[in-house]
């Protein structure tokens, strides 16, 4: 049997990235990319359950729905995440501002298009699923 994750908790952490990407814009701050790396990381290590955006809905957002996401997408999703923030934060330590810019850009079109019903990370996933298994994509 597949393991779910309630979309509630996975619309929930894609809101924190959203908030944090664009707070640490509007700040120009990179430590909240580091916070908000710190939280992925934690998040993904511990398959959710200690992601502070998730702990968080679980307090104000009552149990309604049964619209689900494969525990196995939403940790491919979040490892992307991850990527993103780590090319992001290592790339403004060695002064490479616009590649931590276009990191963190990336990162936050990703998470807002998934709010807006649109995952591109789960496309991604399917066409990596596709390559593996030997099939073509499109006709490449």
């Amino acid at each position: 049997m597949m393991r779910e994750v309630p979309m509630r908790y996975v619309k929930a952490n894609q809101v924190g990235i959203v908030a944090f990407v664009l707070l640490s814009f509007f700040f120009n701050q990179p430590l909240l990319l580091g916070i908000l790396w710190m939280i992925q990381v934690v998040g993904l290590a511990s398959a959710g359950k200690l992601n502070l955006f998730v702990r968080i809905a679980k307090l104000f957002i009552k149990e309604t729905g049964t619209e689900t996401q494969a525990a196995e997408l939403q940790r491919f999703n979040n490892v992307l995440a991850v990527l993103f923030l780590t090319l992001a934060l290592a790339t403004a330590a060695f002064g490479w501002d616009i590649a931590a810019y276009a990191f963190s850009v990336m990162l936050l079109l990703a998470a807002s298009a998934a709010l807006l019903g649109y995952c591109i990370g789960c496309t991604v996933y399917f066409w990596y699923k596709q390559f593996r298994a030997g099939r073509k994509i499109g006709g490449i």
